[in-house]
């Protein structure tokens, strides 16, 4: 049985990440003389036995052999030109992808004058076009029945990340410096990159870091130096963390406390023996230095949390309100 002639050849966009999409025509013949719909934002390509034979603009256009170059051109064309032809039509979408994701897939590594060698990651977004059919459909598409911007994503992303980092050594921005300037960054690498992008026919029509990510030692050094910029009084400071430390399981002040306030106990409790074994004429012993009054009452405190006399609320309302005499 005999295929019908196609007579109308058109695209719908039906998927929004379609870049190519190849017209079905289960090996029907083309009419001379068909109408070929190309819809604003789009692009056709019309493929005749392996060659690119011309590329449609946007409105309606009469498909012959008389105003297609290379069709007019072949030697044995054996039905006249007045006959159906065999030909491949692609459609392309010509608008901006927008929202396409980058990345470092390894980390970025720089130097810095203050912390040396330093790994950084850095993410963010880009938007791409096709400006040239041909070559896209030549250095990228191929043959592929249908591509979409996802395929295209993943190829292109590994040109961006060495790029990055080119524009970081010569930037010679410190570290901390690199998130406060993404402008300029931004500036720089969108026209590094552009040259790999045209030789598939793609335009990047914008290109954005989103993020910098830096290590996390460098966060908390700075961390630390934000919090001492808070601090008006150090003496203050110091003798809070102090008493703060007090109680807490595990620390070094408090093994040490815990220590002192026991070989105090037991001094105390030395002295009261002698004094009671004394004559009662005999002087009076001085008495031992009293311990912290603070420091002991800390300790006693965490001692009955401990062992769970009182609960954690309660500890923690007792343990502010002595913190509170400083």
């Amino acid at each position: 049985m005999k295929l019908p002639f196609i007579e109308t050849i058109a695209w719908v966009e039906h998927s929004p990440n379609l870049l190519m999409w190849k017209f079905p025509d289960e090996d029907c013949e083309i009419k001379n003389g068909a109408k070929l719909t190309v819809r604003e934002s789009e692009k056709a390509l019309l493929l005749n036995e392996g060659q690119l034979a011309d590329v449609f603009e946007p409105g309606l256009h009469t498909l012959s052999t008389a105003n297609i170059p290379l069709l007019t051109r072949l030697k044995s064309w054996k039905h006249g030109f007045e006959s159906p032809f065999k030909a491949d039509v692609y459609f392309f979408s010509t608008k901006q992808f927008v929202n396409l994701k980058w990345g470092t897939p390894a980390p970025v590594l720089m130097r810095d004058a203050q912390f040396g060698q330093v790994r950084i990651r850095a993410f963010g977004t880009y938007n791409v076009r096709i400006t040239d059919v041909a070559k896209f459909f030549k250095e990228y598409a191929g043959t592929y029945p249908a591509l979409s911007v996802h395929e295209l994503q993943m190829q292109l992303r590994d040109f961006i990340a060495p790029t990055f980092a080119e524009v970081l050594a010569q930037a010679n921005l410190p570290v901390v410096d690199v998130a406060g300037n993404l402008t300029s960054v931004n500036q720089k690498i969108k026209p590094l990159i552009q040259p790999y992008f045209d030789a598939f026919g793609i335009e990047v029509t914008e290109f954005v870091i989103s993020s910098v990510t830096l290590p996390e030692e460098v966060l908390k050094y700075y961390d630390q130096v934000t919090g001492m910029n808070m601090v008006t009084d150090m003496d203050k400071f110091a003798k809070f963390n102090a008493a703060n430390a007090v109680g807490e399981k595990g620390s070094a002040l408090n093994d040490a406390t815990l220590q002192g306030a026991a070989m105090a106990a037991m001094v105390q409790a030395s002295i009261a023996a002698q004094q009671a074994q004394a004559p009662a004429t005999a002087a009076p012993q001085p008495a031992a230095a009293p311990v912290d009054d603070l420091t002991a009452k800390l300790v006693k405190l965490k001692s009955l949390f401990e062992n769970q006399l009182i609960d954690e609320q309660e500890y923690k309302a007792r343990k502010a309100v002595l913190l509170e005499n400083l």
